[in-house]
């Protein structure tokens, strides 16, 4: 028959859930510091061989559109389009994947999980 008041694996109950509780405590705070350093940190890409320049914060906060202005034709408005539409495309693209990478620490691999980020 058990003891009264055992508890598995030899512990003497609550101080394993409260070392979890720090442990997620902590986890929570370092993952907060790596969001604000992620909204501060800068991506930039371009397209049209650097006719069209984005620039975004990894939390997809667009901070600048520079368009040379060899490509701004009157004539042809679609290709300008098209180029920005391509940068905002590979500069959010870029800010994705160093969300993923920064944040996979916190996840152990598992993936960007919708809605923790």
């Amino acid at each position: 028959m058990a003891k009264r008041g055992s508890f598995p694996m030899g512990g003497r109950g609550g101080g394993g859930m409260n070392n979890l509780m720090k442990q997620a405590m902590k986890m929570q705070q370092e993952m907060e510091k790596a969001k604000e350093e992620l909204a501060e940190k800068i991506v930039e890409a371009s397209s049209g061989g650097g006719a069209v320049k984005v620039t975004a914060t990894c939390d997809k906060e667009i901070k600048s559109i520079e368009i040379s202005q060899e490509v701004v034709d009157p004539d042809d408005v679609e290709m300008l389009q098209d180029l920005v539409l391509a940068a905002i495309k590979e500069v959010l693209r870029k800010a994705d994947e160093e969300n993923t990478a920064v944040m996979s620490r916190f996840t152990g691999g598992m993936g960007n999980i919708p809605g923790l980020f």
